[in-house]
């Protein structure tokens, strides 16, 4: 598929007019998501604020011009998933993937999943494939650059790092993971004759609560200091999001920040390995992705998803 169409300084003041639009985004209690919820609801959507702290989602809906709502959901638990999806009764123009976790302590999510895989990718594959029937244009997926760290790949012998826990390792495969899905999702969709895309996007180097919740801490004193001093800003980080979903764009398409080493700038066209671009990496891990959480790409023909 051909690349995204080059952008010259795009930013939110240049949204289109979204009323009428229904949109959820996850993880939108803090950074590019409060952002990105924020933005979208200023153009006029309906935004809904998938969160696991539903008071956090009300605070800041409170703040919000523009018609939110907040539904608690938490990816780290496939129950919380399918019961979001199945309180879904209405169409949905786009689904934002943008909650996630970043280098954490080894952590289990409550279906024994190691914590990144399952909140990064095991959660939203769940989560889009339950709702697809009532998807009526697009999802969006926020991945990360960090997908292009020499070395990083998919372990399909130990997805969920059981033989051996390294956090940035498992990190940057979960980032992987995001662009592996978006790409095998857009097959399917292709394949099954849907008008929905899927995209990939990354935020460069943007300051956000993530930094925060690494491992160690002497990363995080480091995290700290690199944000003051290279980071761009969460309203920056949101605008490939924001871009992505709204602009006119081919699906499986991928975009980051435009400037030097795409850790900054406004959205353009961003550069993947050449792991997150293998179709048989892509189907392998949709096959693993579907066992482990029981969840399936749904017959779109029959208008509900099988689980």
């Amino acid at each position: 598929m051909s690349a995204p169409t080059e952008t010259t300084a795009w930013t939110a003041a240049d949204l289109p007019s979204l009323a009428g639009r229904t949109v959820v985004v996850t993880g939108a209690t803090s950074g590019l998501g409060a952002v990105t919820a924020k933005e979208l609801a200023g153009a006029g959507a309906h935004v809904v604020l998938a969160v696991r702290d539903t008071a956090r989602g009300e605070h800041l809906a409170a703040t919000l011009t523009g018609s939110t709502e907040v539904r608690r959901l938490d990816l780290a638990d496939l129950s919380s998933v399918r019961a979001f999806a199945a309180g879904w009764d209405r169409p949905l123009d786009v689904l934002i993937n943008n909650a996630g976790v970043m280098a954490v302590p080894e952590a289990r999510t409550v279906d024994g999943f190691e914590m990144q895989i399952g909140t990064n990718h095991l959660g939203p594959f769940a989560l889009t494939n339950l709702l697809l029937p009532h998807i009526t244009d697009r999802v969006v997926t926020v991945a990360s650059n960090a997908h292009r760290r020499p070395g990083v790949d998919i372990d399909f012998d130990d997805l969920n790092s059981e033989r051996d826990y390294r956090p940035w390792r498992a990190y940057q495969q979960s980032k992987l993971a995001n662009l592996l899905f978006t790409r095998e999702l857009q097959r399917r969709l292709t394949e099954a004759g849907s008008p929905v895309t899927a995209h990939a996007v990354h935020p460069g180097y943007a300051a956000t609560n993530l930094q925060g919740r690494s491992a160690s801490a002497v990363q995080r004193l480091v995290l700290a200091v690199t944000n003051r001093l290279m980071a761009q800003s969460d309203a920056m980080g949101a605008l490939p999001t924001l871009y992505a979903a709204t602009q006119p764009l081919p699906g499986d398409s991928y975009t980051g920040p435009d400037g030097r080493g795409e850790l900054r700038g406004h959205p353009g066209p961003a550069q993947r390995s050449a792991h997150a671009q293998d179709d048989l990496r892509a189907r392998r891990l949709w096959d693993l992705s579907e066992q482990l959480t029981g969840v399936r790409f749904p017959d779109l023909s029959a208008g509900s998803p099988r689980a």
